[in-house]
């Protein structure tokens, strides 16, 4: 499998909502994530997207916006110094899954686009989000569609609400258009970019990631490492240090704590088991490794979220370590 497909499964990409809107001028809506991620593919007209401390973004006909990391936006019909204290909030018509067409503002100019989010694991995809800026667009894309994109909408359009595995074609649909944006994006970035989408391309780095994220409980070590990239020992090192920001094996240890950190929340599996599944040789190590991440050890982590489920006033570890962040 390719390093960003692995990548790509492992943040567990699901809750795809959709609509498509016609917007008249004046108008404008907030699009309030609640810690999903978020697109927005403008077919017809224009839009102008706002980011808090991001500049305003002028979307022409075929742009499509992602952003990643969950924050709230709005989209407006022009430029404006500020943005009104109060906008609608485009989300609760999102919800569900409705193919009508969703109209808002006024009778002027029309801009018609395609709204989306989706829900991801944040702390499983956070390599991908510290990469990614916090807006990024594809430009032009439904001027000349590419097969992909074509054949996404026009899935989308003929999909049938309440069909038997509708949710999961829905997400399918939803990832396949991120994904494409992901891939622009990545081939888009300059030589000489040092950072975890620059190693996607890097012919030496790609296959050791993908070997690290197919296989995180393999016994790796740096020599292992080193021949799957075709260097040798100390060139390897170099080469991911400069380009990844930390040595393989630090590398390694990170993924493995996300993931154990996903089956905690996620699963009910025994702690054994999860420390075998993450390449942990005893229980034990596993626990003090897990401890001195996230400030308690994984029995008392899960304790902790399944407390939170009852009483939402109680953190968690996770809310202060600094390789865990919030599911999406």
């Amino acid at each position: 499998m390719d390093t960003l497909s692995q990548i790509l499964d492992d943040i567990h990409l699901s809750g795809g909502e959709f609509r498509y809107v016609q917007a008249g001028a004046p108008w404008g809506y907030a699009f309030r994530t609640e810690g999903r991620a978020g697109f927005h593919l403008v077919l017809s007209g224009t839009a102008w997207l706002y980011l808090s401390e991001e500049e305003p973004i002028r979307l022409e006909p075929g742009d499509m916006a992602v952003i990643m990391n969950g924050r709230d936006h709005a989209l407006m019909h022009e430029r404006v110094e500020s943005l009104p204290d109060a906008l609608p909030d485009l989300v609760p018509g999102i919800q569900g899954h409705n193919r009508d067409l969703l109209r808002v503002g006024g009778n002027g100019s029309l801009t018609n686009a395609l709204s989306a989010r989706f829900r991801f694991d944040a702390d499983l995809g956070r390599p991908l989000l510290a990469a990614l800026p916090p807006v990024f667009v594809m430009r032009g894309i439904s001027e000349s569609p590419p097969d992909w994109l074509r054949v996404g909408l026009d899935f989308l359009a003929l999909e049938g609400i309440g069909r038997p595995g509708h949710q999961a074609i829905i997400n399918r649909l939803v990832g396949i258009l991120f994904i494409e944006c992901v891939r622009d994006y990545v081939e888009g970035l300059p030589e000489g970019t040092n950072n975890w989408l620059r190693a996607l391309r890097d012919p030496a780095l790609s296959p050791v990631l993908a070997a690290i994220h197919q296989d995180p409980a393999h016994p790796w070590t740096v020599p292992e490492l080193a021949s799957i990239a075709c260097l040798s020992r100390s060139a390897f090192a170099d080469r991911f240090g400069a380009v990844m920001g930390r040595p393989p094996l630090s590398y390694l240890a990170e993924h493995r704590m996300r993931l154990a950190l996903w089956q905690l929340r996620h699963t009910q599996q025994p702690v054994c088991r999860i420390a075998e599944m993450v390449g942990y040789g005893s229980e034990t190590a596993f626990s003090q490794a897990f401890k001195r991440i996230y400030g308690s050890s994984p029995s008392r982590y899960r304790q902790q979220r399944e407390n939170d489920s009852t009483d939402s006033g109680i953190s968690t570890p996770a809310d202060a370590a600094p390789t865990a962040g919030q599911a999406g």
